[in-house]
């Protein structure tokens, strides 16, 4: 029988010529490293090649591309492009960390970023012992209701003065998690 683990590092998902994928093989690294180093990614560096590899196998990252089939082409196989990113920081059992999520600003507008999440929340409720979900996130305008909509998210602590907010959620093996399926506080 395959673990939590093995099932989700092999994970797909389609939707008209989009795929959602978290084969960390099908990353384009050199991409994604250029996606880090740029402005739309402002919260993290980029890091070299072999770095980048390693963090995406040792997660269970997200990747969205866009699948095309070149006019002209005897191949059946399609291109794919990358065009967005989710990290779940996770050890398959009881906690994951949400991270690294970005699509890009050419697909936003398009339902991709709601997508990607509701696949992350998917695989989070596969974990039948988890815990909790968290996340930091700096854009209180926008991504503190996304998340909140999306996940059920609630902001655990807000720093003075602004600053990241800290989000969580509860999962199936948290005391508070209750047996109809809502999260209750203690």
């Amino acid at each position: 029988m395959a673990s939590i683990q093995e099932n989700l590092k092999n994970r797909s998902w389609r939707k008209d010529q989009f795929l959602i994928s978290t084969d960390p093989s099908l990353f384009p690294l050199k991409r994604v490293i250029e996606v880090f180093d740029s402005r739309d990614f402002y919260w993290a560096k980029p890091v070299p090649v072999e770095a980048m590899e390693e963090m995406l196998k040792s997660s269970l990252s997200f990747g969205v591309y866009e699948q095309t089939i070149p006019e002209n082409s005897t191949d059946s196989t399609p291109e794919s492009k990358f065009i967005g990113i989710a990290r779940l920081i996770t050890d398959y059992v009881t906690f994951s960390y949400l991270t690294d999520v970005w699509i890009d600003s050419a697909y936003q507008g398009k339902g991709l970023g709601t997508w990607l999440i509701q696949c992350v929340q998917e695989a989070t409720n596969q974990m039948p012992y988890l815990r909790r979900t968290m996340l930091f996130t700096a854009d209180w305008e926008r991504s503190v209701p996304f998340y909140e909509k999306l996940m059920g998210m609630t902001v655990v602590e807000t720093p003075r003065g602004g600053g990241l907010a800290f989000m969580e959620v509860k999962g199936k093996g948290h005391p508070c998690y209750g047996s109809d399926g809502y999260n209750y506080d203690v």
